[in-house]
């Protein structure tokens, strides 16, 4: 009991004996437990910056992986986390309601696009498009079209980690290999390969059409990253392929689920990224940015037609229950975010980090070991020629007073939306200098 309270002590500084637990004991993201990646000890965070517990601050260019748009330790919050904790922090949803899922589930109808009516609340990202798959094999079935268990998306996409949404991830960048006796065999069309703002070619469709047109009859609904695919590649891509596929999906009578889990609430410039081809899901996955990085929370937001199917099938109702479905404290907090987004100037925030990012980030072409750059919004991405070495980079961005967190070929960011000119080229340049350093 002596060594568990020296570990567990809280303070302003890590013990090596603290660090050495976390080195051996603890699996963090993407690293191995037999020789992991350095972590850097945050005490706290304010604004753009985290705090080590040497002192030094890091300027924030991954938003936590694309959750803290307001920054951190934003009052607003804090007191919209305080005030809902003096009332209750949670309560089960099965049989009781409350103000916050009412007030968040009618801001989510009125914001999001027209036909999505239905909220449906979780506890993660991952866990959204989990149900959105569900809610597709339940309107398919309850269609009596019970053929239709397949998911049909592109190359190069993720919906992140659990199993049904890995399944209808990248089938390489995804790792299938490794659970391919486990994981349920999907349908994948050709990578989409026009970027954004290019207009495509009919040849450029002809592969998701054969799609459809061959597989209809066993596809229960079109599963898709609107605009950017993230993980699979941080590509932008245009916006003809998404309005090619709406019109696909009505035409064999297929869901569209579009997985804004990344991309809502403003990252790519609209607040959500199915507006920049003007189409609307049937279903529609949203979380990280929901509640302004504070709580882990998800919605799955569905049309009426859809909800309604569903609710006619032999079940007659939507089978599924998550225990922290419609947590009172995230609720209540995701509403403030979502306020807070709307009482600012977002959008001219965002285009003011992309037109910096475009300007700044560009410079990295001249070396040679960048193989692209990419903006769209207020997420920037230099994609080299050769995988990042991510414990040298990430030394080197410490040292320079930046956080970044590169994967695999890429050196990405998607800063806070309240990032200064200044920070944003901080973090700029250091991302060129690193260019530089490995060219």
């Amino acid at each position: 009991m002596q060594q568990l309270s020296e570990l567990t002590q809280i303070g302003s500084s890590f013990s090596e004996q603290q660090l050495a637990f976390d080195r051996d004991h603890i699996w963090h993201p993407y690293t191995s437990l037999t020789n992991p990646l350095p972590t850097y000890p945050v005490v706290s965070a304010s604004g753009v910056r985290l705090k080590l517990d040497d002192g030094k601050e890091l300027i924030d260019g991954m938003s936590s992986w694309w959750t803290a748009i307001h920054g951190y330790n934003v009052p607003e919050l804090n007191k919209a986390a305080h005030q809902q904790l003096k009332q209750m922090a949670h309560v089960m949803f099965g049989g009781i309601t409350h103000p916050p899922a009412i007030q968040l589930a009618e801001k989510l109808v009125e914001i999001t696009p027209e036909p999505l009516t239905k909220a449906f609340f979780s506890d993660s990202g991952s866990v959204s498009v989990e149900f959105a798959m569900k809610m597709a094999i339940k309107f398919q079935h309850a269609k009596v079209k019970i053929n239709r268990t397949k998911f049909l998306t592109v190359k190069n996409c993720y919906h992140v980690f659990t199993t049904a949404a890995m399944s209808v991830c990248d089938p390489q960048n995804g790792m299938h290999h490794l659970f391919s006796e486990f994981l349920p065999k999907h349908f994948f069309a050709n990578a989409l390969t026009k970027k954004y703002g290019e207009a495509c070619e009919q040849s450029d469709l002809d592969d998701l059409s054969r799609w459809f047109k061959e597989y209809s009859e066993e596809i229960a609904a079109f599963i898709i990253e609107p605009i950017v695919q993230g993980a699979g590649g941080m590509w932008f891509y245009s916006k003809d392929y998404l309005k090619h596929i709406r019109h696909l999906c009505d035409q064999y009578d297929i869901l569209l689920i579009a997985d804004e889990i990344a991309t809502g609430f403003g990252r790519s410039g609209k607040l959500f990224a199915c507006e920049h081809a003007e189409i609307a899901p049937d279903v529609l996955c949203l979380g990280k940015a929901l509640t302004g990085g504070y709580l882990s929370f998800a919605a799955t937001l569905c049309s009426s037609h859809v909800a309604e199917t569903i609710c006619q099938g032999e079940a007659g109702v939507f089978m599924h229950g998550p225990t922290f479905m419609g947590n009172p404290l995230a609720c209540s907090i995701a509403n403030k975010s979502i306020e807070l987004l709307f009482q600012s100037s977002w959008q001219e925030q965002v285009r003011d980090i992309a037109g910096q990012l475009q300007e700044e980030l560009n410079e990295a072409l001249q070396y040679a070991s960048v193989h692209d750059v990419r903006v769209l919004g207020a997420i920037g991405v230099i994609e080299t020629k050769e995988p990042v070495n991510v414990a040298e980079a990430q030394k080197f961005f410490v040292e320079r007073g930046v956080w970044i967190r590169p994967f695999r070929n890429l050196i990405y960011i998607m800063p806070p939306y309240i990032t200064s000119s200044k920070d944003l080229s901080q973090i700029s340049t250091t991302m060129i200098a690193y260019c530089h350093r490995i060219s």
